[in-house]
């Protein structure tokens, strides 16, 4: 029998990260078919795939929830993820890459590296997640390998290292010259069980005498940039001005795991071609839970490292919170120990014991019961009441806090209520588990109008969010308009503003006397003090700080205010009647005072919209854009369509898709990233607009 840290060197933890439609979902079904976890082939069309299996993916053939499945290949676990490629869910994948030890990032050969590619590019980069790339998609008209890595090169600005030839373009695509081994690997033409053209067993055969030259070709190129980022295969190249098959896959796994390099595969998913190397690749140079960082945390203010070891105490992260029919299943990535059933385990964050009904092997809305789970395992377990996305779960007596995954701000609003009034109470308690299973939802009430108002990252966000009260927590609700954040900040500062708080009300009073200097400032918010003398003690400078603080929440526009700096420049106390409570008041009111006497700028969020328009559609796309206040600031050529980019506010951006559609006879597609805010065109202008 394999011991538990052999067992551990099978394990590959690995997410699907591509941009809308570049084939992450189907990528994903070909895994679990060639792994035989499947034995048919789910296609998004057809709304049978198994990652997409809640109704609203199905019928929008989208991703939009992060689902987890486990499958074997080779003598491996894979524990993959399946990650949303809209902007909209964005925060999903944050979740995902959190508990990840490595990726498979998918590229259309068409489009190349698209905006949201990039983006989740870069959310893995800040977790460092070593990745492997796919070029998916050689089937189609104008597919490109050497552009798609020459976009890879330019955006993304890690070393790709091509390890395949294509044999074939596009229609007549039909394999790939593994350079590393110098084969050939042929798919025959065959229904494979499944939808899709094409896509049988594949044939490892030599490389075909045409492509022999052209494989030297690329395989020469191969070693010099792996030489070139890598000393012990540098030393080899350099001896025997060669490298050969093993000393080049343990180079390419190094630098995959360094992040100085990524490996570069291509196929046709949906023709089932390109799946197994791909699943080959993932073995090879993706990291198991041995090879990453022990995963480091806090208890008590000291940092401390737990290693997979299953022998350690327990330490687990829970990722995602999902109301599901065997109950409430928090998915868990276990850092280090064993968890079994039935364990007391010790959320970190509020202290409260939570006991382990259930562990579960997850296989999208299917799942597998087991007896417990080890250091680098992702499982499902039931019986948790209380820990959130986020939560730390530990031993009882091992105590330890890990980082959670960072939450995006939300940018867009509607005001919600339930259609009957005797739904209010029902609504509560909906959205309230909305949140729970989604952190990148805020409910709250608005004090000013009495409404519920639901926040969330984009338009298709709320709708989504809309569509789950309705069809799974059995609330019928009314929606209004999406309203977006707005903020304000300080266009001219004003110096030397004066403030005195003073309050008799029998017994103690309070003074405070405050003197302030407000300027903009390029971050959100910065405070100073320049008082000498002893004037204002320190804890009275922190206290006019947190009351400043407090001030930001409302300013003169009615909205949040950020980006700029406020200086103490001089005060005053009183021997028995000032105290923190008075400075802070002080502070509060006199920073109010203060924004009122300068020039406010209202800021509104925008966004980077990118258009894929046919040639003869983009002066429709130019004018509309404009007409939405968008600022034109790229337009290409890429595969026989036309790529505008654009950044619009984001107020202007609701029914865009539909309008898009129809002036395009839906030719066009768009994409938007939120990138921050910007002076809105008309200063004063409200929320509501």
């Amino acid at each position: 029998m394999r011991t538990e840290t052999e067992f551990l060197e099978t394990v590959r933890n690995l997410g699907v990260l591509a941009h809308v439609d570049a084939g992450k979902t189907t990528v994903t079904e070909r895994i679990l078919y060639a792994t035989g976890t499947t034995h048919r082939r789910g296609e998004v069309h057809d709304g049978t795939t198994v990652t997409d299996f809640d109704p609203q993916e199905r019928e929008r053939g989208i991703t939009i929830f992060a689902a987890a499945v486990s499958c074997a290949w080779d003598g491996h676990r894979i524990n993959l993820i399946d990650t949303p490629g809209h902007v909209d869910f964005a925060d999903e994948v944050e979740r995902a890459l959190r508990v990840l030890d490595g990726a498979v990032a998918v590229f259309d050969a068409v489009a190349g590296v698209e905006p949201q590619s990039e983006s989740v590019w870069r959310q893995a980069d800040r977790y460092g997640v070593p990745r492997i790339a796919f070029v998916n998609k050689l089937d189609r008209a104008g597919a490109d390998l050497d552009a798609a890595v020459e976009s890879i090169r330019t955006r993304l600005h890690p070393a790709p290292l091509v390890v395949q030839l294509p044999i074939g373009a596009e229609d007549r695509f039909t394999g790939v010259v593994d350079l590393p081994h110098l084969r050939a690997l042929i798919w025959d033409d065959g229904d494979g069980g499944g939808g899709g053209d094409g896509g049988g067993t594949v044939r490892r055969v030599p490389v075909p005498d045409e492509l022999r030259d052209e494989a030297l070709r690329r395989r020469r190129l191969l070693e010099e940039a792996v030489a070139a980022l890598h000393p012990v295969a540098l030393e080899e190249f350099c001896a025997r001005s060669t490298l050969s098959a093993g000393t080049l896959t343990a180079a390419l796994r190094d630098l995959t795991h360094s992040g100085d390099g990524v490996v570069v595969l291509c196929g046709s998913a949906y023709r089932n071609r390109g799946i197994e190397p791909l699943l080959d690749a993932v073995v090879s140079y993706l990291p198991s839970p041995l090879d990453v960082p022990a995963v480091r945390g806090l208890h008590e203010g000291a940092e401390q490292e737990r290693a997979a070891d299953p022998a350690a105490p327990f330490a687990a992260l829970a990722f995602k919170v999902q109301a599901g029919a065997t109950g409430r299943l928090t998915y868990l990535r276990v850092y280090s120990g064993t968890v079994r059933k039935g364990d007391v385990v010790r959320d970190a964050g509020t202290g409260r014991g939570e006991r382990i009904g259930r562990i579960l092997r997850v296989r999208a809305d299917r799942h597998t019961q087991v007896d417990r789970a080890v250091a680098g395992d992702i499982v499902a377990v039931v019986g948790l009441k209380w820990a959130r996305a986020g939560s730390t779960l530990c031993a009882p007596d091992a105590p330890l806090v890990l980082e959670p995954p960072g939450v995006a701000e939300p940018v867009v609003s509607v005001a919600v209520e339930a259609r009957r009034s005797t739904d209010t109470g029902r609504l509560a308690s909906a959205l309230a588990r909305l949140t729970e299973e989604d952190p990148s939802l805020v409910a709250r009430t608005d004090p000013e109008t009495g409404q519920t108002v639901l926040a969330g990252r984009g338009e298709l966000h709320l709708e989504v969010a809309a569509r789950q009260l309705r069809a799974v927590h059995g609330v019928e609700v009314n929606v209004g308009r999406p309203r977006v954040s707005y903020r304000e900040t300080v266009g001219r500062g004003v110096t030397g503003v004066v403030f005195r708080h003073v309050k008799q009300d029998g017994g103690a009073g309070q003074f405070a006397h405050v003197v302030l200097d407000v300027e903009p400032w390029e971050g959100e918010f910065a405070f100073r003090s320049t008082v000498v003398g002893g004037r204002v003690p320190q804890e009275y400078v922190r206290a006019v700080r947190a009351g400043c603080e407090a001030a930001l929440a409302d300013g003169p526009l009615g909205h949040q205010v950020t980006g700029l700096r406020v200086t103490l420049t001089d005060g005053a106390t009183h021997v028995k009647d000032s105290s923190e409570t008075a400075f802070r008041t002080a502070g509060r009111l006199g920073l109010r005072e203060a924004l009122r006497a300068c020039a406010m700028v209202l800021l509104e969020p925008v966004a980077e919209v990118t258009v894929t328009a046919p040639e003869d559609a983009v002066g429709v796309v130019l004018g509309d854009l404009a007409a939405r206040r968008g600022r034109i600031s790229g337009s290409a050529a890429r595969g026989g369509a036309t790529v505008v980019t654009a950044t619009v506010p984001l107020a202007e951006l609701f029914g865009y898709a539909t309008r898009l559609r129809s002036r395009t006879q839906g030719r066009a597609t768009f994409t938007t990233r939120p990138t921050g805010y910007a002076p809105a065109a008309t200063p004063g202008a409200g929320a509501d607009r």
